[in-house]
């Protein structure tokens, strides 16, 4: 072989080896794509504990009772880094899986996370429902009272369950019960609700607050 041809075989491999390490290197930075609300603002997850926090998620929509409430625990321990995950399941089809993520976003208690809680893009019908109630309750307990409204209206709900945790978030936030025990007739629980009514009329000067105001 002459010097010539050495030349250019060793020109053709170098251009292989580079294009194999090009693709090597693409491929690796399109490995873990961020999600939709991983924008960089949150402290991320060591390799570790990504793929734990990868494998909470995968589990939570089929765990129930305890063990959903002890994923909501994991989570809120975890803070920050698996704000990203909470975020992207707050917004699953699944009302569940949706709740359980609010739940354990509100149990950190970060005020950063009102921001994006607010602009969460659900449909209406979400945001009349039970979800909506544990929507307003969490930024509640995350230091925003805008949504307080909801949680008074909770108060009326048929079931004892719900006006139970209503008034309990609304009890942890100000201090205040009005006389309100979800237990007691319905008559008994109106003039409560309308002690509460009275409360933010005379706290905001403007009557019950539209909840994305």
């Amino acid at each position: 072989m002459t010097e010539s041809s050495v030349r250019h075989l060793t020109s053709q491999l170098g251009q292989v080896l580079a294009v194999i390490l090009l693709a090597s290197a693409c491929q690796s930075s399109g490995s873990s794509p961020r999600s939709h609300h991983d924008d960089g603002r949150w402290l991320p997850a060591s390799p570790i504990l990504r793929q734990q926090i990868d494998d909470e998620v995968e589990r939570l929509p089929w765990r129930h009772g305890v063990e959903r409430l002890e994923a909501i625990r994991w989570f809120a321990s975890v803070g920050e880094p698996a704000y990203p995950a909470l975020l992207e399941l707050a917004l699953d089809p699944r009302d569940h899986v949706a709740a359980s993520a609010l739940a354990a976003l509100g149990a950190t208690s970060d005020p950063r996370l009102v921001e994006p809680l607010k602009i969460i893009p659900w449909s209406e019908e979400r945001y009349d429902g039970d979800l909506g109630l544990e929507h307003a309750r969490t930024l509640l307990r995350l230091g925003d009272w805008s949504e307080i409204p909801i949680l008074i209206a909770g108060l009326r709900d048929s079931r004892n369950y719900t006006r139970s945790l209503c008034a309990k978030a609304l009890y942890e936030a100000t201090g205040e019960t009005f006389g309100y025990d979800p237990r007691v007739a319905e008559d008994a629980r109106e003039l409560a609700i309308s002690r509460w009514e009275n409360w933010w009329l005379a706290r905001t000067g403007e009557g019950l607050l539209d909840r994305r105001r």
